[in-house]
Parts: structure tokens; C-alpha cells; sequence
């Protein structure tokens, strides 16, 4: 849970359905701000109990969303792609708190940003070793933790 010091603060409300479309919706835009193409095939959706600070589990149907998805874009543009992504989306109410390019064993790049407002986490990152994996370009989201509406917010 991400309610700092409170941990019966309110937490924002949506359904699941709501909260999977705008994490499609939002790595969509991020691919299109960058010009490459999403791999339908590769989406994972991972809805995730949020764990307390003292590892306490809620029973009231909260969850967070890690939703990523990978793009065919070679390697060589992973980085130009990252850059942008760090050039567009602080206008956006986003503040980069990650930002890598390598060019070591084989070229990657990382780029991490939180929604000041609500706490999104989205990223665009090289994932795979080139050895064994091809390298990919993936794209991702993670949600704080949320309560469907209508839920009474278990306190704690």
C-alpha cells in the first residue's frame, strides 16, 4: 500500500475493466508518442493483492494492475524511443524517476515515470539478453493500489 503514514486514507476507486483499459490505453499512446508498434501477443495483466507495510493483506477487493507489452522496435531505437518518452511525458503531470541508456555487452535503454496526481507508474525499458531472448522494447504500467467502487475500505 502507498497510503504513507495513514494507511486507512481513502484509496482511488475504479473497477478492474476501467483500470485494464487505461493501461492499454495509456502504453498505446506511449508507443504511438514514440512512433513504434506494439506485439498484441505479448500483453500480460497481472492484477495483484496490495500488501501493507506489515505485510497485512485487506479482504475489501483491493488490488494494483502491473500491465506491460512489448514492441518489435530494434534495438537501435530503444533509445530514441526512451528519450522522448523523457522529453514528453513530464508535461504530462509525470516526473521521470528512472533513466538509463547502455551500450555495453549490448545496447538498452530504461526509462521510469510517476503521475505526480496519481501515482501511475509507467515504464519503457529493453528487456531480454540478446543471447537468449531477443532484445524488446517493452512498455508497462503499474497502478496504485485501488478499490472498486462501491466497496467499503477495510480499515486498518
Amino acid at each position: 500500500m502507498s497510503e504513507g503514514d495513514n494507511p486507512n486514507a481513502p484509496l482511488p476507486r475504479m473497477e478492474k475493466d476501467a483500470a485494464l483499459k487505461w493501461a492499454k490505453d495509456y502504453t498505446a499512446y506511449m508507443a504511438r508518442l514514440t512512433d513504434v508498434e506494439l506485439i498484441p501477443s505479448t500483453a500480460e495483466v497481472n492484477f495483484e493483492a496490495c500488501i501493507g507495510e506489515n505485510d497485512e493483506v485487506a479482504e475489501d477487493g483491493r488490488y494494483s494492475l502491473f500491465y506491460y507489452i512489448r514492441s518489435p522496435a530494434p534495438v537501435t531505437e530503444h533509445t530514441r524511443v526512451v528519450r522522448t518518452l523523457r522529453q514528453e511525458l513530464p508535461g504530462q503531470g509525470y516526473e521521470v524517476t528512472g533513466y538509463r541508456e547502455f551500450k555495453d555487452a549490448y545496447e538498452s535503454a530504461v526509462f521510469r515515470a510517476n503521475n505526480k496526481k496519481n501515482s501511475y507508474r509507467v515504464t519503457a525499458e529493453t528487456v531480454g539478453s540478446g543471447k537468449t531472448k531477443p532484445q524488446r522494447l517493452s512498455f508497462s504500467v503499474r497502478t496504485p493500489c485501488m478499490l472498486p467502487p462501491g466497496a467499503k475500505q477495510q480499515q486498518f
